[in-house]
């Protein structure tokens, strides 16, 4: 409450709508702006102050909140997910949205997302460009095999996808000149799209390995599990570690049971799976590799330990003997893998953070 007036913004790409309250005079003033960040700076500014803007995450980014902090306005952007609406409430415009934001700005009821620095912003863009890649070459991977197997055709020489799985798919012809045109095309497209993800694996090793993100990536590399890709999109989506804490972590990247639970009775479900979905797969994927026996510790693992500092050297040897026990414990239970795995993953979560969370203490990242 020590603002003199709040605004809310419903931002579009062509147009924006605005409405700033008063808290003094109670004065609701609504405004059509064009969708100018420089114009609506303009606007904000001549309000009384101090001023505080609020505006939904979306598409349109974080450019606007970069511009209105740089001008000395405090901007937050606000987590569609956790705004609150009145259940009967069954009008939904852009001026009345503009308005709702304001007045849960008046109200301190804002649950802001973080906004990353330009810097961490592009990476991020990298690495889920990387992401989109990896799904594009399953899909066009299962086209080839699928198209293969419903004429009969099944690859037998062991892994698939290998180099010589590769030079048995190019042996394969079809005396129909529209099925070959078929078969080649899909071939080629995972082939392309496997040269792509080639070339962005490159591209994130190489700004992996930069004095901005190195010091964090091979801190979480002593963790099973955790690759360079895998350090480096934990340590872009999540960002500042130092804003959780290793109960918190679990929670914002959606691997806590979810609960209704009334008077007496208490009834836990499926995990909630909101926060960051791209993190949480990783962490899902990296679990299963903890269900491995950690008895003689890799090549491997032994570089990755050579390269970070001591104090995330000792911490990534207890997670790893942790992780695996967790696993023992639900494998002699016989609980179903598929949930002990993100039972795991929740508190391998806990133990990225009790590796990134001092190394960031140490050495925080500043926008660029």
């Amino acid at each position: 409450m020590n603002k003199r007036t709040y605004v809310g913004l419903d931002v579009h790409a062509r147009s924006v709508k605005g409405c700033a309250i008063d808290r003094e005079t109670g004065e609701i003033l609504r405004q059509s702006l064009a969708a100018n960040d420089a114009g609506i700076a303009e606007w904000v500014s001549a309000l009384p102050g101090p001023v505080l803007v609020v505006y939904e995450a979306g598409p349109t980014g974080f450019g606007l909140a970069r511009l209105l902090t740089a001008s000395g306005i405090e901007c937050l952007v606000a987590a569609p997910s956790k705004l609150q609406r009145p259940s009967g409430d069954r009008i939904k415009t852009d001026v009345r949205d503009a308005e709702h934001l304001a007045r849960l700005a008046l109200l301190g009821q804002i649950s802001p997302v973080r906004v990353p620095g330009r810097a961490d912003e592009a990476a991020r863009d990298l690495v889920r460009a990387r992401e989109d890649v990896r799904a594009d070459l399953m899909r066009a991977r299962h086209r080839v095999s699928k198209l293969l197997l419903r004429h009969g055709l099944i690859y037998s020489g062991g892994q698939g996808w290998t180099n010589a799985h590769h030079t048995w798919l190019h042996r394969q012809h079809f005396d129909n000149p529209a099925l070959q045109a078929a078969y080649e095309a899909s071939v080629e497209t995972a082939e392309l799209t496997l040269d792509r993800r080639d070339r962005l694996d490159a591209k994130i090793t190489a700004l992996a390995a930069t004095d901005r993100y190195a010091p964090v990536v091979h801190a979480l590399m002593c963790l099973r599990g955790i690759s360079v890709l895998t350090a480096l999109g934990l340590a872009v989506e999540i960002g500042d570690w130092n804003r959780f804490t290793g109960n918190t972590i679990g929670a914002y990247l959606g691997l806590v049971p979810s609960e209704h639970s009334s008077g007496a009775s208490r009834s836990q479900g499926g995990i909630t799976k909101t926060g960051n979905t791209h993190a949480r797969r990783l962490l899902v994927e990296a679990a299963w590799h903890h269900r491995r026996p950690y008895n003689n510790v890799s090549r491997d693992m032994r570089t990755r330990w050579g390269i970070a500092d001591e104090a995330s050297r000792v911490r990534g040897h207890q997670g790893n003997y942790r992780l695996h026990r967790k696993w023992e414990q639900f494998e002699a239970r016989h609980k179903r893998r598929v949930i002990a795995n993100v039972a795991v993953a929740r508190e391998l979560a806990g133990w990225c953070w009790s590796l990134a969370a001092p190394v960031q203490k140490e050495q925080p990242w500043t926008d660029e």
